[in-house]
């Protein structure tokens, strides 16, 4: 049997871009405890190594879902793909490229992770290969843009930067982003 799991980031099991550094905060773990957890995944992960002759610790996506990631390559000897490169895939996304001048993308809020692996990483990976340019557009961005540019995203507009009360740009989310997509036109797609 062949397992193939879809995985939307790229962390290792432990170490500082590891499942507990990364997630635990996330999760509501302070310091002490995120230290605790991460030396029982290492424990974990080398108790693995040894059953099974192999250490996937740092397999990219080992780290995911807590350590589902390991769990799968280590001991069902899964193929983690990244899950928006298989939803790419099966969409045909790369082929629609073809003469497209822009191609928009987002997530909630647009930060570190966004650059692990996540979905509007995968777009941009994919449309630079096409040499398309990518904006995302988010509900907030905490990426400087340096760190947005350097995975191919052109520009990132928040519906924060046009209200910054989230509840607004929950409640008032159509209008803000029906802004955003006419300052995005102007900016990008006027000739």
């Amino acid at each position: 049997m062949r397992v193939t799991v879809a995985c939307d980031v790229d962390n290792p099991l432990t170490g500082e871009r590891g499942a507990a550094a990364v997630y635990g905060p996330q999760k509501g773990a302070d310091p002490a405890q995120v230290a605790a957890l991460d030396e029982a995944l290492a424990h974990w992960a080398d108790m693995v190594a040894s059953a099974t002759g192999a250490d996937h610790r740092n397999a990219p996506g080992a780290g995911a879902a807590g350590g589902v990631g390991f769990a799968a390559i280590a001991l069902l000897g899964a193929e983690l793909r990244s899950g928006i490169a298989l939803v790419l895939d099966l969409v045909g996304f790369h082929e629609r490229l073809g003469g497209v001048d822009l191609v928009v993308t987002g997530e909630g809020t647009l930060d570190e992770q966004t650059l692990n692996g996540k979905a509007p990483r995968g777009v941009a990976d994919a449309a630079r290969r096409a040499s398309v340019p990518v904006v995302a557009v988010c509900g907030h961005n905490t990426l400087e843009e340096a760190s947005f540019a350097s995975v191919g995203i052109t520009a990132a507009y928040a519906l924060t930067d046009l209200e910054p009360d989230v509840q607004r740009c929950m409640r008032e989310g159509a209008s803000l982003l029906e802004r955003l997509g006419e300052r995005i036109a102007a900016e990008h797609l006027t000739t």
